[in-house]
């Protein structure tokens, strides 16, 4: 079993990278195999909705960035952590554009594998980044992996997150209940319980 956790931080080794290391590190502990993720400081297009990413097996159209590799890496994890920093109260423009991207072109790939959103600021917004960055679990069928609080941890730099004795606590937790989800839904397979048949037919764009 692995689990990818993505940086969308614009800074490679800061407070998201702090958060998402805590959580990586009790993973590890659980046995579960780990890969970080970073998106690079470097531009990301957002998505333009021209639905070519329907014509290809997996992958966006643009191939000039990270996205497409992600989508890869993201086919080959069983389960998935987020992390975001908030600078206007929100999710960063980087994460968010990465994010519309890897599940429009590869929605197939998340589907029922869980997932977990984190967030890092100095103060205020988490709640509300952690909120957006779920929505993306919602759509793509995928179990919403949860912890003691809300998945978030606080500092300007990452010496004051590593003194967020209970931003940390809420990591290590969140890693367990991630474990915990993964070897639960292994062992139901073993048992013989399967992905759900579910429906795709309607599309409903109004109510009349």
């Amino acid at each position: 079993m692995k689990v990818l956790l993505v940086n969308g931080s614009a800074k490679e080794k800061g407070c998201t990278y702090t958060a998402l290391a805590e959580v990586e590190k009790t993973l590890r502990q659980e046995g579960i195999e780990t890969e970080i993720v970073w998106l690079t400081a470097g531009a990301i297009r957002d998505c333009i909705g021209c639905g070519q990413c329907n014509t290809k097996r997996k992958g966006c159209i643009f191939d000039d960035d990270c996205i497409d590799a992600l989508i890869e890496k993201a086919e080959k994890a069983d389960g998935f952590v987020f992390g975001t920093p908030v600078y206007y109260a929100h999710p960063t423009g980087r994460v968010l554009s990465a994010l519309d991207r890897m599940f429009f072109a590869g929605k197939s790939v998340f589907a029922h594998k869980p997932g977990a959103a984190i967030a890092s600021a100095r103060r205020a917004g988490t709640t509300a980044s952690v909120d957006v960055l779920n929505k993306y679990f919602t759509i793509a069928e995928m179990p919403v992996v949860s912890s003691s609080y809300w998945n978030m941890v606080h500092g300007s730099k990452p010496e004051d997150v590593m003194q967020d004795k209970e931003g940390l606590q809420i990591m290590r937790n969140l890693g367990r209940n991630m474990a915990w989800i993964l070897k639960c839904i292994e062992a139901g397979s073993k048992q013989g319980v399967g992905i759900p048949q579910n429906e795709y037919s309607e599309k409903t764009s109004f109510i009349r």
